[in-house]
């Protein structure tokens, strides 16, 4: 059970009696929610997961360094690590630049790393396309616009066939991709999205539901009358996270089902 949910039933000071006490009411309840336990393999699948978010982190933190140490000189560059990823062998090779030779040293030292940390995503991305193409759930849920082997992957390690909700709306709210609601006396008032549970999983999420909104061919797919409505009045994110919250859905219902994704106009 989720410890929030305990919490409330703990009467007083904590200690172990009164800790067993307020667990064994929580676990009476008929509406009380239960976290499924984990098989070895999603618990393989989430550790790849959190090891790639790690060495993207990294990267990230190396670009930055680079540009700021770059900055010092006078070197500006666009902000796409692609421009300065191209630019470096004539960083560290051009004498005109205006770098002292312990700081071409550094920069050097930096551009390995980033090298390195490339390869190390590279080699984890392979992987999980190999865990996605021999997983039965990760093969039908790819079949989804938006939804790629890192996504796919990412779904069955955290929910694994989706038994622990009882229908999409539940499992897209644990996402936090639904509005926040502050209702009381008959008043119901909605927020922007409550950003609550898997936050990678969301944000991964989101990604391949910004993927599927630039490229799909609304013309031709039967979710594309239902884009171009929703384009016509919102801003442009909050279609990308409607999208998000309809991808969760059809992603929760081929996995509780174990039926193919079959596409219908929404």
């Amino acid at each position: 059970m989720p410890a929030q949910f305990v919490k409330p039933f703990v009467k007083s000071n904590k200690n172990d009696f009164i800790d067993a006490e307020a667990i064994a009411e929580a676990v009476e309840r008929k509406n009380m929610r239960f976290v499924p336990i984990k098989t070895d393999d999603q618990l393989d699948l989430q550790a790849i997961h959190r090891v790639r978010d790690r060495l993207i982190a990294r990267r990230t933190a190396v670009i930055n360094q680079l540009r700021a140490f770059l900055l010092e000189r006078g070197l500006v560059f666009a902000r796409t690590p692609a421009k300065l990823k191209a630019a470096m062998a004539d960083i560290l090779e051009n004498a005109e630049f205006d770098l002292t030779p312990r700081m071409r040293n550094l920069i050097d030292g930096l551009w390995s790393e980033w090298k390195l940390v490339e390869q190390q995503i590279e080699e984890l991305n392979d992987e999980l396309e190999r865990i996605s193409a021999a997983d039965a759930g990760c093969t039908c849920i790819r079949k989804i616009p938006g939804i790629g082997p890192v996504v796919a992957t990412a779904i069955v390690a955290a929910i694994g066939n989706g038994a622990a909700f009882r229908k999409g709306r539940e499992f897209a709210a644990w996402l936090g991709v639904v509005p926040r609601q502050y209702s009381t006396g008959g008043k119901a008032k909605l927020f922007g999205i409550s950003k609550r549970g898997n936050a990678y999983l969301r944000r991964i999420l989101i990604h391949g539901a910004r993927a599927a909104v630039l490229h799909i061919k609304r013309d031709r797919a039967p979710i594309g009358a239902w884009l171009d409505a929703l384009d016509a009045r919102a801003h442009k994110n909050v279609v990308i996270v409607a999208m998000a919250n309809k991808l969760a859905r059809i992603a929760w219902a081929v996995l509780s089902s174990g039926n193919e994704y079959r596409p219908v106009a929404t």
